[in-house]
């Protein structure tokens, strides 16, 4: 199928995943599945299949659909028209318990959706099995946590008692979604839904769970695989699959031709190489840093950080990158040491104090950290300023919306407007919508943390843009993310962090990519 027609015809025949072997029928199958909520039509007659023993890798933009088929697989949505089967039988999945008795398990995107804040690591290991019953409701954590190490065991998580027994809250967010993915394998799933699984872990953990998933479909288990990440789908997955505003329209055996996925994907051609960019070099100090200790255990640093171009922190999860950034925010101060901001002493003791010096961040977890339910994009992108939409302390809604509007149409977002609620909004759109909020506010300095997380290729290209932008502009931008090729892409100048510890400082042309990922993994 030529991805140029399958984009260019009207209404074409929407092409089906069926790599599987014609002899072994399929584990799953959609068949024109639909979606509406309200007048928005989100799914327009989806027909694809999974079978025993191979991984379908499942693309599209942000917006295109993904979530809301995820969501119907595992009951938390019920199609409006079309048929699912399992294993050749036509079944209902009303709830997530229904989902599960048929043998598919979701492991989420969103971690706060899934785990219970204020249980236990174990209990929230164990969380199934109490709602089932097996467990007994007010069974102690103690007697819990032999089935919590075995649980944990199906991903090799050798964690300690006491880390067992600890609030699930205080887990990092890569702990945390290893966590609901050991639980999800605790019932011998026989098809797999993983949304986004390698967003926050390690290069070392994305290579167990590449492991993992490889014995699973080994062992006969369908995988639906949903990444932004086109390299892990190039060495993992048997099939590709596009979905593209609610149709699928292109699929591909190995070997995969990844441009004319993109292309189908975002509806336009897009490299996927990085594209040629001018690279700017600062030379006024916006922020000075003395012997900042990151961790309890690293070693002062010094650092600073430049109006005029883009500063990339690499470094793997645990290495200091959040703590910098919120560091410098006002979030969680440093173990040690000193600020100055254009010259002057910088010690912001909340927040606030750095809002008002138009130091901005993008918070690593959007959901938990720069976003309230049911809350609308316009007063999600208002909230941090309040004062300049009020009068009197009476917020304008007119004022409100139109700065929400701005915000959509300068950052591309999809939505129905700056009136509809924001945990709407697909994950990209969300991130946009976040980032695009402190762009609003003309930024002096602008922290973003893992700002492409969940993001896909266009997006991260757009945001890309926008950040190398406001650098442009005179801004000091600094950026955090555990991805080599999407720092090398928005940065200027390159910050290796090795356990809170700077072991490489240089700009990004020359710097060699392989001696940046080595200086990863290096002892500080």
């Amino acid at each position: 199928m030529s991805d140029h027609q399958s984009i260019a015809a009207p209404e074409p025949d929407p092409p089906v995943s069926h790599v599987g072997s014609a002899i072994d029928p399929p584990v799953l199958r959609l068949t024109d599945i639909t979606k509406s909520f309200g007048t928005n039509r989100v799914l327009k007659g989806v027909t694809m299949e999974l079978h025993a023993g191979r991984i379908t890798a499942l693309l599209g933009a942000n917006g295109a659909g993904k979530s809301t088929l995820i969501k119907i697989l595992a009951g938390l949505y019920r199609a409006d028209d079309g048929q699912i089967a399992v294993a050749g039988g036509p079944v209902e999945i009303a709830t997530p318990s229904d989902a599960q008795t048929y043998g598919i398990q979701t492991v989420h995107q969103r971690i706060d959706e899934t785990i219970v804040p204020g249980l236990s690591v174990a209990e929230n290991l164990c969380f199934e099995e109490i709602v089932r019953g097996d467990i007994r409701p007010f069974a102690s954590v103690r007697s819990m946590l032999p089935r919590a190490r075995e649980i944990a065991s199906a991903l090799d998580l050798r964690w300690s008692d006491s880390k067992l027994r600890q609030d699930v809250y205080e887990l990092g967010i890569a702990d945390a979604q290893l966590l609901l993915l050991a639980r999800a394998l605790v019932r011998q799933p026989k098809v797999l839904v993983l949304d986004e699984p390698t967003s926050t872990l390690s290069n070392t953990e994305v290579d167990r769970l590449f492991e993992v998933i490889r014995a699973l479909r080994d062992r006969g288990v369908a995988i639906l695989y949903v990444s932004h990440h086109l390299s892990e789908i190039r060495q993992l997955a048997d099939e590709l699959v596009v979905l593209r505003d609610g149709r699928i329209i292109d699929v591909q055996p190995q070997p995969f031709d990844l441009n004319q996925a993109v292309e189908a994907m975002l509806g336009r051609t897009v490299l996927v190489e990085r594209a040629e960019r001018e690279e700017m070099r600062g030379e006024k100090p916006a922020l000075e840093l003395r012997g900042v200790q990151l961790l309890k255990r690293s070693a002062p640093q010094d650092l600073d950080l430049r109006y005029g171009e883009v500063t990339g922190v690499v470094g793997l999860i645990g290495a200091g990158k959040s703590e910098l950034a919120r560091g410098i925010y006002g979030c969680d101060p440093f173990y040690a040491g000193t600020m100055t901001l254009d010259g002057a002493r910088y010690a912001p003791r909340n927040t606030a104090d750095a809002v008002n010096k138009r130091v901005y961040l993008v918070p690593e977890d959007r959901a938990a950290e720069a976003m309230l339910p049911g809350w609308s994009v316009a007063r999600t992108v208002v909230l941090p300023f309040i004062d300049d939409v009020s009068t009197a302390g009476v917020v304008s809604s007119r004022a409100e919306v139109a700065r929400g509007t701005r915000v959509i149409d300068e950052f591309g977002v999809v939505s129905q407007g700056a009136t509809q609620s924001v945990d709407s909004l697909s994950g990209g759109n969300q991130q946009k919508v976040v980032v695009g909020r402190w762009f609003s506010g003309d930024p002096r300095v602008m922290l973003l943390d893992e700002p492409f997380r969940g993001v896909d290729i266009g997006a991260r290209r757009e945001i890309s843009h926008k950040i190398r932008g406001l650098a442009a502009s005179g801004a000091c931008v600094l950026v955090c993310a555990s991805d080599v090729d999407e720092i090398k892409e928005v940065a200027d100048r390159i910050l290796v962090l090795v356990e809170g510890h700077i072991t490489k400082d240089g700009y990004t042309s020359e710097m060699d990519q392989k001696a940046i990922i080595a200086s990863m993994t290096e002892v500080a």
